[in-house]
């Protein structure tokens, strides 16, 4: 009896040190998932503070919450399913999908840069509702739609690197990457949405006059830096998973000259700035590229109609 119950024991023991070992895997592998996926979430953050726009304050955060729910459920009831079953029957598909979402990515910051110049908006959604309560439904299903986007690819990015890992442990690190991003990006643009309104309480109250006027004053200015950095993370991302996925497709140009001048350039910083910034060359002259296709068909879909 004693000796079953110490082999018992022993048995719990092993299988706790196996849990804390996977924990530890999912944490690590989470952490390189998440990191890779760095400039799709700076994105997500830039763009979402937008659907807010025109609406009161005093919903912002519910509306945000709302949009963090749907994004939670885009990730883990769409997303994590479809993601597990191409894994595990369809590995050799995973490289073109993340591929076609880098694709994405370049030609949706080449498509903001070219807004930039020429002033005009090609893929803004128009809002038509004007009852308080419809606009606020359509503004969160339009960032939902948007969400599903953007946590496809980051999603793909993370599956990427975990899969050749064992399904448990492919599933564990979706599932972390999904709740910490979601949790981090919708905290975050709750932070930003609401620091005007901080800034006016801290101005009204007396507290600190100077603090808030900054607070008030700066934010435009740190929203549109915020859209800046989002559309270069988006070119910049989106090139290097174009020429990753050439390379592994047997295509090493431009990866081998890109790999020639960050050693060139030396470790650390300086390397990964020049990878960065010829990663988001070659992502800003293929998304420039596919910027006038998509328009014509859609200028071709909209004759049609």
């Amino acid at each position: 009896m004693a000796t079953g119950l110490v082999a018992l024991l022993d048995d719990i023991a092993g299988l706790t040190k196996l849990a804390a070992a996977s924990l530890d895997d999912v944490g690590a592998a989470s952490a390189k998932a998440g990191a890779k996926a760095a400039g799709v979430v700076i994105d997500d953050a830039a763009v979402t503070p937008g659907y807010v726009t025109g609406l009161t304050p005093d919903r912002e955060l519910p509306i945000i919450w709302k949009i963090a729910i749907g994004s939670l459920r885009n990730k883990l009831l769409i997303l994590l399913p479809a993601a597990l079953l191409l894994s595990s029957f369809a590995p050799w598909a995973v490289t073109p999908l993340l591929m076609l979402g880098g694709a994405y990515l370049c030609f949706e910051g080449a498509e903001k840069v070219i807004e930039a110049f020429d002033g005009h908006d090609h893929g803004a959604e128009h809002v038509s509702a004007t009852d308080p309560a419809t606009l606020e439904n359509e503004q969160v299903s339009g960032a939902i739609r948007t969400d599903l986007i953007l946590s496809a690819e980051i999603m793909a990015i993370a599956l990427a690197e975990v899969a050749a890992e064992p399904v448990l442990l492919r599933a564990g690190v979706l599932i972390a990457v999904g709740i910490a991003i979601t949790i981090g990006v919708y905290g975050a643009v709750a932070f930003i949405v609401k620091m005007d309104d901080i800034g006016l309480h801290l101005v009204k109250s007396g507290t600190s006059k100077t603090l808030g006027t900054a607070l008030v004053k700066g934010m435009p200015i740190i929203m549109r830096w915020l859209s800046v950095i989002g559309t270069a993370a988006m070119i910049w991302v989106g090139g290097g998973i174009l020429v990753h996925g050439l390379e592994r497709f047997g295509v090493h140009e431009p990866a081998g000259t890109i790999h020639h001048l960050a050693e060139a350039a030396g470790s650390g910083i300086a390397g990964w700035a020049v990878t960065a910034l010829c990663s988001g060359v070659v992502g800003l002259l293929i998304g420039g590229a596919i910027v006038p296709l998509v328009h014509a068909i859609g200028k071709a879909r909209a004759r049609a109609h």
